[in-house]
């Protein structure tokens, strides 16, 4: 790590602090004394999503949150749970080293999240999610739930 200030390849990690997504490392120059801050990053791999029609495109997260933030409008849940499950579901996705997911996995990961935290968004959410044709496979639906 080069410092800033005079380009000294030589310095010494005074703290260390980790959040759940970087590492602030507060640093000393040992050439000129000067303190400054470094950040590193955790590199996510990018995977794509596999679309029911065989199309591919990228993970897009705000697409995700947006999804499950229609599902829970005007619940009890928080903006907080909302990225938990988010964030669950993008490690999941990390942790098998996966390239392609298919949509229907991650729908059904949200699914499994939701039932766990509140039952009317996880109806709303699987009525678009599972693209309930009649009145009937709703009303199907339902009844399995509960």
């Amino acid at each position: 790590m080069k410092c800033i200030y005079c380009g000294s390849e030589e310095n010494k990690v005074l703290d260390s602090r980790n959040n759940d997504e970087t590492i602030r490392r507060r640093r000393e120059c040992l050439n000129c004394g000067r303190r400054f801050t470094t950040y590193e990053y955790i590199e996510k791999i990018p995977f794509l999503i596999v679309k029911k029609d065989g199309s591919r495109q990228s993970y897009d997260r705000e697409k995700l949150l947006r999804g499950i933030k229609v599902a829970t409008y005007k619940r009890p849940v928080s903006v907080d749970d909302i990225k938990e499950i988010a964030d669950n579901i993008e490690k999941t996705v990390q942790n098998r080293m996966l390239q392609e997911v298919k949509s229907s996995t991650i729908g059904e990961m949200v699914l499994s999240a939701l039932k766990d935290l509140d039952r009317v968004s996880y109806i709303r959410y699987a009525s678009v999610y599972k693209n309930f044709q009649t009145s009937q496979d709703f009303i199907r639906f339902i009844n399995e739930v509960e």
